[in-house]
């Protein structure tokens, strides 16, 4: 064997994302939600899936559920945390869109600076931001997991909306408001953007 075989990196032995793609008949992109919580960020990420799934299209949901009780359950939710949190997501997203896979991530991800970064990593043209812009009205009126009301009393630091600000996305690939599109609509407007960008050539 060739002993300058060792000096080349293990990179060039692996298959490459072509391959990838080639083999699942779709190219991987990066679905990235971002909105406040109660937004209806995971009801249309799941409702896209759902969608995409039935078109033959294979794809991974990332959400807080998924993520901080895994990969990410030694993070709290001070800001370096929340810049950490959303470093190690888009790492992980970079890997399977890499691998030809349709990524819908759903988080908070309250600024462009940290959204900014996600999409560096990822590649910003693999990179599809999606605002769910429902107003901070409607999120707290519908509280659906009690934490607005935790917030407003005090319980909980530092949440988004309340005691801590979110930056709205300056430029979204498109921004959906739940409060006057159903989750139907939504959707609709989804698979016109991403049904495109993920189809081979």
């Amino acid at each position: 064997m060739d002993e300058n075989n060792h000096i080349y990196p293990i990179f060039d032995r692996m298959l490459a994302r072509r391959d990838k793609e080639e083999l699942l008949k779709q190219r991987g992109v990066m679905v990235w939600f971002t909105g406040l919580s109660g937004s209806g960020k995971s009801t249309i990420a799941i409702a896209l899936e759902r969608e995409l799934h039935k078109r033959g299209v294979l794809c991974r949901i990332l959400d807080g559920d998924n993520i901080r009780s895994g990969i990410n359950n030694n993070l709290g939710f001070t800001e370096a945390d929340r810049v950490e949190n959303i470093r190690r997501i888009a790492e992980v997203s970079k890997l399977f869109v890499d691998t030809g896979i349709v990524t819908i991530a759903a988080f908070i991800s309250p600024n462009n600076d940290i959204r900014e970064m996600a999409a560096g990593i990822i590649g910003h043209d693999d990179f599809l931001e999606i605002y769910v812009s429902t107003s901070l009205e409607e999120c707290e009126r519908r509280d659906v997991k009690g934490l607005y009301a935790k917030a407003r009393k005090g319980e909980i630091k530092n949440f988004t909306g309340i005691s801590a600000p979110f930056e709205a996305p300056a430029r979204p690939a498109l921004t959906l408001d739940t409060a006057v599109l159903s989750v139907e609509e939504s959707v609709g407007k989804l698979l016109e953007l991403v049904l495109p960008k993920i189809q081979k050539k």
